[in-house]
């Protein structure tokens, strides 16, 4: 089964984020690691991101028509985007949000998410093994 992996903006660029809270991985590796733990999962990841968040409401449209299972990092669009929070409600498959570090560990201003209200399920903290375990959640969900 098909699911579609989205990361929002800045992401593209780990490899120059503090690698404190991001980790070491630049988003090749991540995208590679998303990959194959959705293929050990049954899953086939399409990973996409993008800065544009017209691009990820275009893909979130997308998922919606086809009714595709989605795992998604709105990155800073978390904490302010109700165009992408509306996008991701038109959405029948499961949704779930990750972060690779934990929002509630870090500034107030990230302590609010207007996304987690319309997915299934919120998980951050865990670097990469956020969307590992968003795969596992979404089989259980499917």
């Amino acid at each position: 089964m098909k699911v579609l992996v989205l990361n929002g903006p800045n992401l593209g660029r780990l490899d120059l984020r503090n690698s404190a809270i991001y980790g070491d991985m630049d988003f090749a590796a991540l995208a590679d690691f998303i990959r194959k733990s959705a293929t050990e999962s049954g899953f086939d990841a399409d990973v996409r991101q993008s800065d544009s968040e017209t691009q990820l409401i275009s893909w979130l449209h997308e998922a919606a028509d086809a009714k595709t299972p989605v795992i998604f990092n709105p990155a800073a669009f978390t904490h302010y985007s109700y165009a992408i929070r509306d996008a991701v409600d038109m959405l029948k498959a499961p949704v779930i949000e990750v972060h690779l570090s934990n929002p509630l560990s870090r500034e107030e201003f990230r302590h609010t998410s207007v996304i987690s209200g319309v997915v299934h399920g919120t998980i951050g903290g865990f670097g990469p093994d956020s969307y590992r375990l968003a795969l596992i959640a979404l089989k259980a969900l499917i």
